[in-house]
């Protein structure tokens, strides 16, 4: 029995994806679930506008982050601006009682914003783009982005590592085909499949929780396309270093788990440590999610949206493409191993 136990310690030992599996995976859970685990705002970004700006701007809680006062802002320009994302509350100050614009699609600050606002009771409130503060609103577009992290990372490597636990991989190698034709090929079906199923939940979201579409349906097919690029990569480099399903699962586990946490989908951003918080803004999901929203929700124009759509465009040229030497390297060598003979 003490021989098995020790044998297994050294299995275990020398398999690290599993240990890190048991140690690593653990203390980060621990780690994001200690600093980003809440739903509690402690800022709210605020811009306030009307000709008394600059009293009401002294007079709010310290819960409001004042990122600009400016006399000049109407009703129409704060609306922009929220549709914009520039900010989550526009408080106009005019001749009569202050009126505060909440943007509805983000969720938990406009809650904060609303409980902060009725507590001082000196301010009327509207809030657009989320009237009734609808948790599935700002959670479909974010399960859209999940969808195509599922297939792009965890089915994409599968199938890839299936290829060449089956034989298949070298069968491919020795065919007369590019190394490209090859590769889009295996990727084509699951960036189709994905699609799909994006249109799918994106209807059934709409017809069944009443989510609105307000934005461009360019925009966001360009997001999401951008988005896909990045998961596909991520699978096919997965499935290059694993040399089975098994591993392949965990590593897809190891990715995709860090981003539902911390893309701002369950959890805000606000809510969390500076430090977790810039763990976050270096997910893909998490752009792809303020994509969505932006574009589903607040109707966001392409201009407000330029930024996470060029970070995810970069993602996408350097993941991707790692992905298509990886691929073509791992080609190469099945091409390369000679066929064993075999006895007459």
């Amino acid at each position: 029995m003490w021989a098995m136990i020790v044998k297994e310690f050294r299995q275990v030992r020398r398999d690290h994806r599993t240990l890190a599996m048991m140690i690593v995976m653990p203390v980060v859970l621990l780690v994001v679930f200690g600093y980003a685990a809440s739903f509690d705002t402690s800022e709210i970004p605020a811009i306030v506008g009307g000709p008394g700006a600059a009293a009401v701007a002294d007079r709010l809680p310290d819960l409001f982050d004042v990122r600009e006062v400016d006399a000049g802002v109407d009703r129409a320009a704060g609306i922009e601006l929220l549709r914009g994302g520039e900010a989550v509350v526009v408080i106009l100050a005019d001749a009569g009682r202050p009126v505060a614009l909440v943007d509805g699609s983000q969720l938990f600050s406009a809650r904060a914003a609303v409980q902060a606002m009725t507590a001082a009771g000196n301010v009327s409130m509207e809030v657009l783009f989320n009237p009734e503060l609808d948790t599935s609103v700002v959670l479909v577009p974010g399960l859209a982005g999940l969808i195509l992290l599922f297939i792009g990372t965890v089915i994409t490597s599968l199938g890839v590592v299936r290829e060449r636990q089956a034989g298949t991989l070298e069968q491919l190698a020795v065919m007369p085909l590019r190394p490209r034709d090859v590769f889009v090929g295996k990727v084509a079906p699951y960036f189709l499949v994905a699609a799909v199923d994006l249109v799918i939940v994106l209807v059934v979201g709409s017809l069944v929780f009443d989510v609105p579409f307000n934005g461009s349906v360019a925009t966001l097919a360009l997001g999401s396309t951008l988005f896909l690029f990045v998961t596909l990569g991520v699978g096919v480099l997965i499935s290059g270093v694993s040399e089975n399903q098994g591993q392949a699962v965990q590593l897809a586990l190891m990715t995709l788990l860090p981003q539902v946490l911390l893309s701002g989908i369950i959890f805000p951003l606000e809510s969390m440590a500076t430090g977790v918080r810039w763990i976050g803004y270096l997910l893909p999901l998490t752009w792809f999610n303020q994509i969505a929203r932006g574009v589903m929700v607040r109707g966001a124009p392409f201009s407000s949206l330029a930024f996470p759509l060029g970070i995810l465009a970069f993602s996408g040229i350097v993941v991707f493409g790692l992905a298509v030497v990886r691929f073509q390297r791992d080609l190469a060598a099945s091409r390369s191993v000679e066929p064993v003979p075999v006895d007459a």
